[in-house]
């Protein structure tokens, strides 16, 4: 079942992808980076070929890099993504062929060709996976550096940008660089958004209530520990339990049941590794 969801949400952002870049970024001539920048770029050079086939082209090149650099699992899932992210983006161009931008509005066509390939490149990241080319960079990059995706996105797709300015001008060149920027922080949003989590640290004297629901209600582990308040010197049970942000609301509203007294902290996490989460 896992490995169905996991296919399924692979294609889902996979999709988004193909949809800003066929229906925003290649009208307007958007290199915002990526396979899809280059492709864009190459175009220009070689109009007897579609996008969509240029992406399969310059893919290939960067999945052997990423073959040797970062392992069979990621380039297994990445090679896949690859060709299905090109072959959409080719059937789009075949079905729904566009000669120019639907709307006058650049700025609006740019928004929609960040916001569309960002959703889709973090659901795609979320499952260990890129949608290829400077994915893979990247990807590289976020595993050797402390750099994070979405800067490493930043980095190593800067270049392509300048080669959109030089090919088709300033202004879309303008226009490049700042949807470059704006997608790399919004994949980074996205993820945390998607992997968001809530750490709750319970003050408690009446630890076991507390404890019995959060394993057999919540289906979560906890870590306890003996503390003494610095004011009065009473003994308390401190509890950490990291959880979703439903089952953090379902236990507060335990907690207000069982000891009116609790201290409760809660606060955002997105990186959790461990047992029930993700593994090293």
């Amino acid at each position: 079942m896992n490995r169905v969801k996991e296919f399924l949400y692979i294609n889902l952002g996979l999709f988004l992808v193909a949809a800003g870049i066929h229906f925003f970024k290649v009208p307007n001539h958007f290199a915002t980076g990526g396979v899809s920048g280059l492709a864009i770029v190459a175009d220009h050079f070689f109009p007897n070929l579609s996008v969509g086939p240029l992406m399969m082209i310059i893919n290939v090149a960067f999945l052997v890099l990423g073959l040797l650099l970062i392992g069979v699992e990621f380039t297994g899932k990445t090679a896949y993504s690859s060709i299905v992210l090109s072959g959409m983006v080719w059937l789009l161009d075949y079905l729904l062929p566009l000669k120019a931008p639907m709307t006058p509005d650049t700025l609006l066509e740019l928004i929609f060709s960040i916001i569309l390939p960002a959703v889709g490149s973090a659901i795609v990241f979320n499952m260990n996976a890129s949608t290829g080319g400077t994915d893979i960079v990247a990807k590289i990059l976020n595993k050797y550096t402390d750099l994070d995706i979405g800067k490493a996105l930043l980095s190593s797709d800067f270049i392509i940008t300048i080669l959109a300015g030089v090919v088709f001008g300033v202004r879309i060149g303008m226009y490049s660089v700042l949807g470059l920027i704006m997608k790399g922080f919004l994949i980074d949003t996205v993820l945390e958004g998607v992997n968001l989590k809530k750490q709750m640290v319970i003050v408690s004297s009446n630890p076991d209530p507390i404890k019995a629901y959060i394993i057999e209600h919540i289906k979560r582990g906890a870590t306890v520990y003996t503390a003494f308040g610095a004011y009065t010197n009473e003994e308390k049970h401190v509890i950490t339990s990291v959880m979703s942000r439903k089952q953090a609301l379902d236990l507060r509203n335990y907690i207000r049941q069982v000891d009116k007294n609790a201290f409760i902290t809660i606060t955002n996490t997105s990186e959790i590794i461990g047992k029930g989460f993700r593994s090293l």
